[in-house]
This record gives C-alpha cells, structure tokens and sequence, in this order.
C-alpha cells in the first residue's frame, strides 16, 4: 500500500489519494507538458542544420511523463515512493533486454533471408568490428537515459496506479491507448512517422504499441521493476531504429515492413501481447481482480 498522502498532523491517520484523480492529473500534466514539445518539434525543420534541435525536443518530449509523474507523486503523496526502482531480479532485466533484440532479428531476419531487404555486408564490417564498440554501448546509454523518460512516466507511475482498481486487462489496455495516444501529435505533425504516408504510419504504429503497451506492463507488474521497462525501450529503439537498419539494404518492400512502422512489427507484437495476456493469472494479485 502506497503511504497516504496529504496533510496532518504526525500520527493521524490520512486516507490515501484517490488512484483515477491522481491518474488523472498525470495525464493531463504529461499532455500539456508535452504539448510544448510537440510544438517545437512541429516547427523545427528534419534538416541537418536543426538535427541537433530535433534531438533535444525529442528528449524533451520523452521526459514530460516522468515529469509529470514526480509532480503528481509529490501534489498527493509528498514522496517519491512507487516508482519500482529497485533493480528486481535478474532474469527480468535479461528478458527486458532480449526480447526486443529477439524480435529485431525475428523481423530483419525474414526481410534477411526472404530478400525483402537483403542483409548489407559492407556495413556488417564496419558495426560488427572492435571500433564500433564506443559508438555502440554510448548509444545504448542515450537511449537508456531517453527511454526513462518515458517509461518512469508509463511503467513507474500509470500502471501501478491503474493497477489500484483495475484488473490487468483494463489496466494494460488503458495505460497502452493513452501511452498510443501521447504519440499521435508526433506522427500527425512532426518527423516521427515512417516513408511512406502518415496514413500507413498510423495504422501500424497504432497495434504494434498497444501490443507493446499489454508486454510492458506484464513484465513491470511481475518484475516490480521499472528497470525492465526501461531496458525494453531502450534495446527497442537503438536495435529497430539504428542497429538493425545499418544492416539491412533499403528497398520498398522493406520499408513498408520493417521498423517502428512497418507491418511486422503489428503484427509481432500483437501476437507476443496475446501470450502475455494468456498468462496475466502469473501476475501478482491485483486489488481491482475480486472486483
């Protein structure tokens, strides 16, 4: 049990904040602290000139959840407790780390072998030698520090607190729409959309995260850890936007399959939400499931 918020003298006893005010107010707090981003990053042309700028609105954006969520914390809680620092065990974080690589090589693979998007071997020299490796592990810090952000916002604040009176599937369902939905401006008016048009963006974006949404929130309410949440994004976004890609030749074919916004990935990760569903009865006991 979260430690009652409020007011009051040492001893007396203080009810605790109603969890849909203070998911609430977190949403409407990351909304509007996103909004300022969205903004900028709407007026800022994808030019080298302003990829610099680019970049730091895109962090910006990333962190408004977290924000938003210390802000909440502190408004009803007067503490920074519930955010599930703690490391957890380690076979979590491995999971957190392997299966977005897993499915990297699951997706790049097929385009791979079935000549969708043939591997590039003149890049595979380059990545897989001894001098990538300082590019390589200061990228993975950057998109772990990026990934917070957003996941001490999603993960360590809205679904524990969804959790306090919903059941696992309302929970995971709701917090994968809104984190969906906190998405939408960036595709509509900014550069975070795929090739081809937004249309095609939008509609496999829009199943492949509210399918990554349903897995987030599994590993996070068995792990008891925002770690793994954080590791999953982070390996997600450095391997299906960077790693992956510096491998593969680019073709039609592979651009309306692979990537964040790619029929593939729709597709996996509807399906992976699925398994992780069937096996929601792993989950610790919610107090909305007697509901």
């Amino acid at each position: 049990m979260e430690k009652p918020a409020g007011s009051g003298s040492p001893g007396t006893p203080v009810r605790p904040a109603n969890p849909k005010i203070t998911v609430l107010t977190f949403i409407i707090l990351t909304f509007a602290f996103s909004s300022v981003f969205w903004y900028l990053t709407s007026i800022t042309p994808p030019v080298s000139a302003n990829s610099t700028m680019l970049l730091v609105n895109t962090v910006g954006v990333m962190w408004c959840p977290a924000i938003a969520a210390v802000a909440t914390r502190l408004v009803f809680q007067r503490n920074l407790k519930g955010f599930g620092i703690r490391p957890g065990k380690p076979v979590w974080l491995a999971a957190g780390i392997l299966i977005p690589v897993a499915a990297g090589i699951l997706m790049f693979g097929s385009a791979w072998l079935s000549g969708i998007a043939p591997f590039n071997s003149g890049n595979a020299t380059l990545i897989f030698s001894l001098s990538f490796v300082p590019a390589f592990l200061s990228a993975l810090v950057f998109n772990c520090f990026a990934a917070a952000g957003e996941e001490f916002g999603w993960r360590g604040f809205l679904v524990p607190e969804l959790a306090r009176f919903q059941g696992f599937t309302t929970l995971a369902l709701l917090s994968a729409a809104i984190w969906t939905a906190w998405h939408i401006p960036l595709i509509l008016f900014g550069t975070y959309h795929g090739a081809g048009p937004v249309w095609y963006s939008l509609a496999v974006f829009i199943p492949s995260v509210m399918g990554a949404g349903v897995i987030l929130a599994w590993l996070r309410l068995a792990s008891g850890s925002v770690w793994v949440a954080i590791l999953f994004h982070a390996f997600w976004n450095y391997f299906i936007q960077q790693f992956y890609p510096g491998l593969t030749v680019t073709t039609p074919g592979g651009t309306m399959m692979l990537g964040e916004f790619g029929w593939f990935v729709a597709i996996l990760y509807v399906a992976l939400a699925l398994v992780f569903w069937h096996f929601r009865d792993r989950l610790p006991k919610l107090p909305a499931d007697g509901l």
